[in-house]
């Protein structure tokens, strides 16, 4: 298994930009999974199903099943946030896992930047920062530079310079 990040401020595109590079990866035979941080509370599922019941009553973990799908949920209940080593250690084994968040994780990542965001960029202040996907070009070309659209061209970058995945 290999990783790559896609990191950027929130609003900058990250989450649409993966769900138009999953469909062309898995195009080229690639087996992706995607690992998102959040950073606030959220929920998965919602009041009224069996499972949020189970973990308003103080369950710690519940794992719903069904012939199409399974999930797992985990109350951290007051211990420590999963460091992203812990998270990434409890997939099934695929070609590509694409993080999306963890921007302060050491991890190889493209940044996503969007100029209406209005946020500052990540990449001078960020080593880890391989290649940035963005809608204007970036105050320093010491990186490769694509555009938001050039799917193929970041999917590219992508697969060239994600990392193994260390066991």
């Amino acid at each position: 298994m290999r990783l790559i990040g896609l990191a950027g401020w929130s609003g900058s595109g990250k989450t649409t930009l993966l769900t138009r590079l999953i469909p062309e990866l898995a195009s080229r035979g690639v087996a992706v999974s995607t690992l998102k941080h959040a950073h606030h509370e959220f929920d998965v599922d919602r009041p009224g199903k069996d499972s949020h019941a189970h973990r308003q009553a103080g369950a710690r973990q519940v794992l719903v099943s069904s012939a199409r799908r399974w999930a797992l949920m985990t109350e951290l209940r007051g211990t420590p946030e999963a460091t992203l080593a812990e998270l990434l250690a409890r997939f099934d084994p695929v070609d590509l896992v694409i993080i999306e968040g963890f921007k302060r994780d050491p991890h190889p990542k493209i940044e996503v930047f969007r100029a209406t965001n209005a946020k500052p960029w990540l990449h001078p202040d960020d080593p880890a920062i391989i290649g940035i996907a963005a809608d204007v070009a970036p105050p320093s070309r010491t990186l490769p530079h694509l555009h938001l659209d050039d799917i193929g061209a970041i999917a590219d970058l992508m697969l060239a310079r994600a990392i193994p995945l260390r066991g």
